[in-house]
């Protein structure tokens, strides 16, 4: 093991490397940021999210445990820390999400070898009620796409944008961020880049191929890029990849003029999306595959967006029903 001559005498790099640790706050918390962007690859947006939430509980140590370093936190601190939150006012979500956020930063410590054991790994936080999620009906989507001005260039783009949104069930991020080089209409394919650069491939239907090729050949082959953003498919007057609030703007509009009195966004066509394939019947796990989800549990929550469908398979699949039904 590589040693470094100290004032204390010959210590191992590792010790060293803890010891100076234990007394800088910001350093340990830069090199897990550095971890969340190398080696995670979080997005800018998750990694600001978990910079806040050590801070936060940087400053109650300061306030309440005399500046304790964080390799010495102990699970009764952290607890500590969860009721503050509380007594703060913080939404059970709100609370929940600074919960997993501390919780990465100690098995970040510990992945580091800056700490022996986790003390977050038993940390209890606030039991949530799942949410589901709105769903459009798919005469509410018509509905949209009837109100679209197909004689203008920005409606053969926000045609363009609903069919894919709805038709792949993209992400808004997955939707500003594609480019021509992911795009392989030709066999009805487009290569995603989603959460964490993960990739996959998802198909597109006949109706979103053939609108996209028209925003594509009318609109698109008119702009000049700006530098930077030549490859990508849908952009701003100024030739940049448009924002994910834009398409916020422009999803919210269809709606509001298709008389939907729902709180709709891009993410609500997304939800639509899978909730319309798993009542007809698909397969979970290519629901899943094409959602870009981890874990399926994720994906089995549109499972329960139905009641009526529920009630139809039980009905329909169950033997004990099926024999009083005859």
């Amino acid at each position: 093991m590589q040693v470094k001559k100290t004032t204390a005498g010959f210590l191992p790099v590792s010790h060293r490397w803890k010891q100076f640790y234990l007394m800088d706050w910001n350093s340990t918390l830069n090199g897990f940021l550095h971890y969340l962007m190398l080696e995670r690859s979080v997005s800018e947006h998750t990694r600001d999210g978990y910079e806040h939430d050590v801070r936060l509980l940087h400053r109650f140590v300061q306030e309440h445990q005399n500046g304790k370093p964080p390799t010495r936190i102990t699970t009764e601190d952290l607890q500590s820390f969860l009721a503050e939150l509380n007594r703060m006012g913080l939404s059970a979500t709100s609370q929940a999400r600074v919960r997993s956020g501390i919780r990465s930063f100690f098995r970040y410590l510990l992945n580091e070898q800056l700490i022996e054991n986790d003390p977050s790994e038993l940390l209890e936080g606030p039991r949530l009620r799942r949410k589901l999620p709105d769903v459009l009906h798919l005469d509410d989507i018509n509905r949209m796409l009837e109100c679209i001005d197909h004689s203008r260039q920005e409606g053969l783009r926000n045609r363009a944008i609903v069919e894919v949104l709805y038709g792949c069930g993209l992400r808004v991020s997955e939707l500003t961020q594609l480019q021509y080089r992911h795009l392989f209409l030709d066999v009805e394919y487009l290569r995603i880049v989603g959460k964490g650069n993960k990739e996959r491939l998802v198909p597109i239907g006949q109706s979103a191929v053939r609108h996209l090729t028209q925003y594509l050949q009318h609109v698109r082959s008119g702009m000049k890029a700006a530098k930077g953003f030549e490859d990508h498919v849908f952009l701003n007057r100024r030739g940049r990849a448009l924002s994910r609030m834009y398409v916020f703007k422009i999803i919210r509009e269809l709606a509001a003029r298709a008389g939907i009195r729902k709180n709709i966004s891009p993410h609500t066509l997304r939800h639509s999306f899978a909730t319309h394939l798993v009542e007809g019947g698909a397969d979970l796990r290519a629901v899943q595959q094409m959602l870009g989800h981890v874990s399926i549990t994720t994906t089995e929550i549109y499972t329960h967006l139905s009641r009526d469908y529920l009630r139809e398979t039980l009905l329909r699949y169950h033997p004990f029903y099926q024999s009083h039904n005859r």
